[in-house]
């Protein structure tokens, strides 16, 4: 049989790029010469996420603008919060603002004899010692201007000169920073303005504060070379004073009270504050840790008591608080709350006012707690470093 041979089938080469489609087939996109998409896909999405990230990019950047915008508006609504404030209830940036030209050329204080005349008129007097009074920009005035009734002031002598300097070490003493230009002549000259020989007014009783002119100045003066050599000295400098009836002094078993108060405290000798039995003109800065008594027991003692340390010849009554209690952890303990209640009314029977210095000045938090809490406890004068503060709150 024969039959008629089939060429053999051929299978383009096309036909492995290119599909063949039923009569059904919808090109995507409507071409058939863009069958397969996926690079322009891959494009497409890359184009998308490139302005994607613009958009994100730019959105950042305005909302770190807006923020930005919002909190240095807040800023400044803030600031002039604080000065309407500092206007409505006169609180000062700088209560040394006063004193600017202090130390100037041409100003009259290279000497440190230059006085402003009305920067204690409107002063309320307040219960704080202005501690280390030196290192203010001018000693004295800066504590009394801030109401400060008491400034401390630390003394050294030398063999050979009888000038006594003022300073917290020996680095820090200069031939014109002297007990006599830094506080008694200063005070001299401030009790004669505010007790001026005039038609109006003829006496010598006056303090310097024209707000209290019964309140005193209490003048601590802390020897820091030897105390026998040292305390003379201090009581010939203090002649300026004494010979205007102007120092506390205590004549035959009574106590007069007059514009300054001098208190020895540091390396001065008791034996030599007491020499004379009968009268003295400057007085002591006790040792308070000696004082404690149970702060729970009956006050029927007598005050009559016979007391080395009384209001006959002391004024002060001091201690570190550090010393007495120890650290202070965000608040006082009940145990050193007795301790310091203890100290407190054993001072107070003897008629002393308590001091404690060597207090924490910071965390602020605690700082403004210690003082509060002291204050409040009966202690009689706060001890400070930072005036400012100090002026601001009601002791």
């Amino acid at each position: 049989m024969g039959g008629t041979s089939r060429p053999p089938s051929i299978f383009p080469l096309s036909r492995l790029w290119k599909r063949e489609h039923g009569p059904d087939y919808v090109p995507v996109e409507g071409t058939e010469e863009n069958e397969d998409t996926t690079a322009a896909r891959i494009e497409s999405t890359n184009t998308l996420s490139r302005h994607s990230l613009k958009i994100r990019r730019w959105q950042y950047l305005t909302s770190g603008m807006i923020w930005g915008l919002t909190i240095l508006a807040a800023i400044l609504l803030l600031n002039l919060l604080l000065s309407i404030a500092r206007t409505l209830w006169g609180i000062e940036d700088d209560p040394d603002k006063i004193f600017g030209n202090w130390g100037k050329q041409g100003s009259g204080t290279e000497g440190l004899a230059w006085y402003p005349t009305d920067f204690l008129r409107d002063v309320v007097p307040i219960r704080c010692h202005s501690h280390n009074d030196y290192w203010r920009k001018v000693p004295l005035f800066s504590a009394l201007h801030a109401g400060c009734i008491g400034v401390e002031a630390d003394v050294w002598l030398f063999d050979d000169d009888s000038e006594l300097y003022v300073g917290h070490d020996t680095a820090a003493l200069t031939p014109n920073r002297t007990f006599e230009s830094l506080y008694v002549n200063p005070l001299v000259e401030l009790l004669n303005r505010t007790n001026p020989q005039t038609q109006f007014y003829n006496d010598t009783r006056r303090g310097v504060f024209d707000y209290d002119p019964e309140q005193a100045v209490i003048l601590l003066v802390d020897l820091k070379t030897d105390g026998a050599k040292t305390w003379p000295h201090v009581l010939t400098q203090l002649e300026p004073l004494r010979s205007r009836n102007w120092l506390t002094y205590f004549d035959n078993g009574v106590l007069h009270q007059r514009q300054v108060t001098v208190v020895g405290t540091g390396n001065t000798p008791f034996d030599l504050v007491v020499k004379n039995s009968t009268y003295r003109d400057t007085f002591f800065d006790a040792p308070l840790a000696d004082m404690w008594e149970d702060p729970d027991a009956s006050d029927s003692l007598s005050t009559e008591e016979g007391f080395t340390y009384n209001d006959t010849n002391s004024v002060y009554a001091s201690t570190s608080l550090w010393e007495a209690v120890g650290f202070v952890l965000g608040s006082f303990s009940e145990k050193q709350l007795r301790t310091i209640r203890g100290q407190i009314k054993g001072a107070h029977r003897r008629g002393l006012k308590v001091r404690y210095w060597e207090t924490p000045g910071w965390p602020i938090n605690l700082r403004n707690k210690v003082w509060h809490t002291l204050m409040e406890e009966g202690a009689d004068m706060l001890n400070v470093d930072d005036l400012k503060s100090a002026s601001r709150a009601d002791w």
